[in-house]
């Protein structure tokens, strides 16, 4: 009988035993399971900021501010650079089809009066030419070129100011890297033990957005400058070739 209960006892013990395992197995489980819905709620949490906040407080108020005073600039560089390269501020149609109508009928003096009042590139090559053609034809394309060098000069002036913030859109991210960088190291040499990687995040991040943003606003700016200056080539060749064909007509008229 003793051997009897003893072999109970030690039944009984082992499937309370098995019981309370059970139970702290499926605590421990539940605990883990609670301890994890925070933390994929923490991850989940700064994917829904907003981007342009984010990008602010990465920046600086510095770097934010200024780098959006540059990208309005360009934006109104841009606009007033494409108006000046169309089409009619360089070789207008009408003033063509006017000099030469009046120079089919002979009466160069009307041709003249149509370019006085017009403030083009053609018609500030022939208004500059003009005067100078009882000089003979050298002096009349003498005085054409200096007054085309005028004008490109002034477009060129125009567009280069879109080059000159492509140029300062990487230095300004540079700076703005260098200077995150030293925060960083230097919340390295000033402290005693290893810092924490969020001690040297807020320098690092500061880094890479203001190196990102300056690239972002340079390469469009870079672009954008090429193609207005292959433009502003263009219809200078073309207001050049149209004004020395209508000088020409000029001369014959005179005489």
């Amino acid at each position: 009988m003793p051997a009897f209960s003893r072999s109970i006892r030690s039944m009984f013990f082992s499937k309370v035993g098995r019981s309370i395992s059970s139970a702290a197995l499926t605590i421990m489980m539940s605990s883990v399971g609670l301890a994890q819905e925070p933390a994929a709620d923490a991850t989940v949490a700064p994917a829904s900021e907003n981007m342009l906040i984010k990008t602010w407080q990465a920046l600086g108020t510095m770097y934010a501010v200024t780098f959006l005073i540059m990208s309005i600039v360009l934006v109104a560089l841009v606009v007033r650079a494409i108006i000046a390269v169309q089409k009619n501020n360089f070789v207008p149609d009408d003033l063509v089809q006017g000099v030469e109508a009046s120079l089919a009928e002979n009466n160069p003096t009307a041709a003249a009066e149509l370019l006085a009042t017009d403030d083009s590139f053609l018609g500030n090559l022939l208004n500059a030419s003009l005067p100078q053609i009882g000089k003979g034809k050298e002096a009349a394309l003498d005085a054409m070129q200096v007054a085309g060098d005028a004008e490109t000069m002034k477009i060129e002036h125009l567009i280069g100011y879109i080059a000159l913030i492509g140029n300062i859109g990487p230095m300004v991210g540079l700076l703005g890297t260098v200077q995150g960088m030293v925060a960083s190291f230097g919340t390295i040499a000033s402290s005693q033990q290893t810092p924490k990687p969020s001690a040297l995040a807020g320098g690092i991040e500061q880094a890479l957005y203001t190196t990102l943003v300056g690239l972002y606003l340079a390469i469009p700016a870079i672009v954008i400058y090429n193609i207005l200056r292959n433009m502003v080539q263009k219809q200078i060749m073309q207001a050049g070739s149209k004004a020395e064909q209508l000088l020409e007509r000029f001369e014959e008229s005179s005489k």
